[in-house]
């Protein structure tokens, strides 16, 4: 038995005091049992502070396992957030996409094409995310490209797997700086819309606040020219994208998770901190009276694969899934007041990776050598780790989409091998964990572990006769929680 008096939701009735004797989760699904994934601990989300990792895993007891004891007095209650009183738990949000970013199906041939799919359609994702890469000089999708890109569409359409396209420069070296690259760039993105007419999201360039993707990071006198020239590209993208189809959905920033904010490291990098800041600082200064962004994009990312997404950073200008009313206040106040959408600006988590461990069997199919930072996770805290991701996503209420990097591995161990899928094509045991977390969340089974609400009682109310009778043959009672006077 456990006592909570302090707990707010255990209010005392003169001198009783609620004491919890059987706890069953509302959703009573257990993680892979691996030797590395124990049941975990549980957790009471009686406390009134906002959380966004949603309920206890695990059923600790079977029905009926755990016996009541028998007090001479016996006052049962039930907390009014189960369903025998009314909602009162946020549910996770089934609308949000769940995918993965994946090229591999970026192939002209369709037949291959439609493979890479339906691999992706197997392990339960509804969205894929490709890119579609622009280079110095073209105005228009080139046709080798413009075939892969179709083939891919069309191979989402027959499969109803939504695709997401990333218009982007590929590395520093290809910056469109100039007005001149900025129009051939939104000429290449326009031109996609028009003639893919099956991809309706975008996103406009992939992580600018890299020196890898966009350089100067800084001009002359340390101030932040990438935010600043990014900010111009993507207005002009998404005036050119929304003259062929105001429809299209097109999201900006893209941002990582980490940045040094220094000039002359040799590794000049912006916090998202600071880009999403000087993003609203050089909106503004283009006295705009349109939006240049849909939604917005963020790489979550934890430091290493061993780093869990309820990782919270509480100090310093690096953000993580655990910091999203750090991101939603960075966005609000870069943006609110303007003509662009700042703290209710729908947020994707476009690219979120937990890198596996590779066993023996399989290393055959891989090649090169693991960076020692990478610190790759087990298949079961693979499995674990996206479990949580996709659960906090789902929880937190401006997010759109939620994307692992990769439906299968890539083949050098310098890379990502991230995916629910070996290099080989078949899949981890992480796969079914997944696909089985994804499930849920899109039939509203996922409960966000929201404070019950107000009430004269604080949200408990007396069970009634027949809920005290199930209690005492060991009843679950519809998600409540049934507490019991031990005194006397």
């Amino acid at each position: 038995m456990a006592s909570f008096p302090e707990a707010p939701c255990g209010e005392s009735l003169g001198n009783t005091i609620l004491t919890l004797v059987n706890i069953v989760g509302t959703r009573g699904v257990p993680l892979p049992r691996t030797r590395d994934l124990e049941p975990r601990r549980l957790g009471v989300d009686a406390f009134r502070r906002r959380s966004y990792t949603g309920p206890t895993r695990q059923r600790l007891t079977a029905p009926g396992f755990f016996p009541l004891p028998k007090p001479r007095i016996l006052i049962a209650l039930l907390c009014a957030f189960s369903a025998l009183a009314g909602p009162a738990h946020a549910l996770a949000s089934e609308r949000m996409y769940m995918g993965a970013a994946e090229d591999e199906g970026r192939n002209a041939d369709p037949a291959v094409a439609m493979a890479k799919m339906q691999l992706a359609k197997a392990a339960g994702f509804d969205t894929i995310r490709i890119t579609a890469v622009w280079e110095p000089g073209q105005s228009a999708v080139p046709a080798g490209q413009l075939q892969a890109l179709q083939a891919i569409a069309a191979a989402g359409d027959f499969l109803g797997i939504r695709v997401v396209a990333t218009v982007m420069n590929f590395g520093s070296r290809t910056t469109p700086l100039t007005a001149t690259s900025r129009t051939q760039f939104a000429r290449f993105a326009a031109d996609m819309v028009k003639r893919v007419p099956g991809i309706r999201e975008y996103i406009v360039g992939n992580e600018p606040n890299l020196n890898r993707y966009w350089l100067p990071q800084f001009g002359p006198n340390g101030e932040d020219a990438a935010a600043t020239a990014y900010v111009q590209l993507l207005a002009r993208t998404y005036d050119a994208m929304k003259t062929v189809d105001k429809g299209v959905f097109i999201i900006g920033g893209s941002v990582s998770p980490r940045g040094i904010d220094r000039p002359d490291t040799g590794r000049d990098t912006h916090s998202p901190t600071a880009f999403i800041t000087d993003m609203g600082t050089a909106y503004r200064a283009l006295k705009r009276t349109r939006p240049i962004m849909d939604g917005f994009s963020f790489h979550p990312y934890g430091e290493n694969s061993s780093t869990p997404p309820t990782f919270e950073h509480a100090t310093g200008t690096s953000l993580g899934l655990a910091d999203y009313d750090k991101l939603v206040g960075l966005l609000g106040s870069a943006f609110d007041g303007t003509a662009q959408i700042g703290s209710a600006l729908p947020i994707v988590y476009d690219e979120y990776g937990v890198d596996s461990q590779i066993p023996d069997g399989k290393r055959r199919f891989y090649s090169g050598k693991e960076p020692a930072t990478t610190k790759p996770a087990s298949e079961g805290v693979q499995a674990a780790y996206y479990r949580e991701a996709l659960e906090m996503a789902a929880c937190q209420p401006t997010v759109r989409g939620f994307l692992i990097f990769h439906v299968t591995d890539e083949t050098d161990y310098n890379r990502w091998q991230s995916g629910v899928y070996y290099a080989d094509g078949t899949p981890k045991s992480s796969r079914a964990f997944v696909k089985q977390t994804m499930a849920e969340i899109r039939s509203g089974a996922v409960d966000c572990g929201g404070p019950p609400p107000p009430g004269p009682k604080e949200g408990w109310a007396v069970a009634t006769a027949a809920e005290i009778a199930a209690a005492e043959k060991g009843s679950a009672l519809v998600g409540g929680w049934v507490l019991v006077d031990a005194s006397g």
